[in-house]
């Protein structure tokens, strides 16, 4: 256990909180930053995210601030905002300032309009060499609060960076495993927001467990062929980053994404889901996006282009399962996936 690692944690929303208090059980040095200087005071004194995660107690010795720059001292960063935050953080003059020897981030998502990975637009903006890394696989914030049992995965250009940051997450009862596929690790984090509005939808539906468990296995095969298509692994799709994120989000009622498509599944209007939600749902901007790589590479993604055209409210999600459900007969997999 690396005890002299010091570390901050950029978010304190749920997810950002929930890791920052695993770092500090694990006896690393942590500091949790965010922008609400309100909050982040009332956590500090009450030990507690009254917000996101009120009935949680968090570790004493887990730090605080709302000052960019004192969380920017720090020489390893872990970024846990919104994926549309991601760039405006990393821009803020205090982080331009700094120095970090690594960092690291646990967002999952596209960057919006420009369709870039997190990894591409974090190589824009640090200096070559500066090791990069991306968190991912299936964690529900609370449970990881909570102190379940949770695994994830750290992939990164610098198997040694991995490391560093694997072993200061892994723990009693949260365990990381490393790989070096940051594009595929990317892709299945994203992807998987899509495919639960999908099996969301079919359960706000209740057209049964068969059709949610043939959602979940088509919709691997498309982020499958995608990740192919991209330079990325297949065997990062079929684990912690992949099916694991996949089967979790698509299933688990604790997923903002899930929660959209049941309540369009219901007939509830697409705003008032969102607002009733009350956090932001990564898969409104990143279907967009899947789309736009899908066009690029020539692939079809049938599950993904309805997902689309519902969010886009272009067609009801009824149509959309018939639309599915029309497609002709074909082989499961292409010839070529497994080559």
């Amino acid at each position: 256990m690396p005890h002299s690692v010091s570390i901050s944690v950029f978010g304190a929303g749920s997810w950002g909180t929930a890791l920052a208090a695993v770092l500090a059980r694990h006896g690393v040095e942590t500091l949790l930053w965010g922008r609400d200087a309100t909050a982040i005071a009332a956590m500090r004194e009450q030990r507690r995210n009254a917000r996101y995660l009120p009935e949680i107690e968090l570790p004493a010795t887990l730090q605080y601030t709302d000052s960019l720059a004192e969380a920017a001292a720090r020489p390893l960063w872990l970024v846990v905002t919104p994926s549309h935050a991601f760039r405006e953080l990393l821009e803020e003059p205090a982080m331009r300032a700094a120095v970090p020897a690594g960092v690291a981030w646990a967002t999952k998502g596209f960057e919006p309009g420009s369709g870039r990975f997190l990894h591409e637009v974090a190589a824009s903006l640090f200096a070559a060499g500066t090791p990069l890394a991306v968190v991912t696989g299936p964690s529900f914030a609370r449970e990881v609060a909570l102190g379940l049992p949770t695994a994830v995965t750290v992939h990164s250009d610098t198997p040694a960076f991995a490391d560093q940051i694997a072993q200061c997450l892994h723990g009693p009862s949260f365990r990381a495993y490393t790989g070096s596929d940051m594009v595929g690790a990317e892709l299945g984090g994203a992807m998987k927001n899509v495919l639960a509005v999908a099996t969301g939808v079919a359960d706000g539906m209740q057209l049964g467990l068969n059709a949610r468990a043939g959602l979940i296995t088509r919709g691997l095969n498309e982020m499958l062929r995608v990740c192919v298509a991209i330079g990325g692994k297949p065997e990062t799709i079929m684990g912690l980053a992949g099916v694991g994120d996949l089967v979790l989000t698509c299933t688990g009622d604790l997923s903002r994404n899930r929660r959209l498509g049941l309540a369009l599944g219901r007939g509830v209007d697409l705003r008032q889901a969102v607002r009733e939600i009350g956090q932001v749902v990564e898969s409104v901007q990143t279907v967009d996006e899947v789309m736009r790589i899908a066009q690029r590479h020539g692939i079809e993604l049938p599950i993904s282009e309805q997902v689309q055209r519902v969010l886009a409210e272009q067609i009801t999600p009824q149509e959309g399962l018939k639309r599915l459900l029309a497609r002709e007969q074909k082989p499961e997999y292409p010839a070529y996936l497994f080559r």
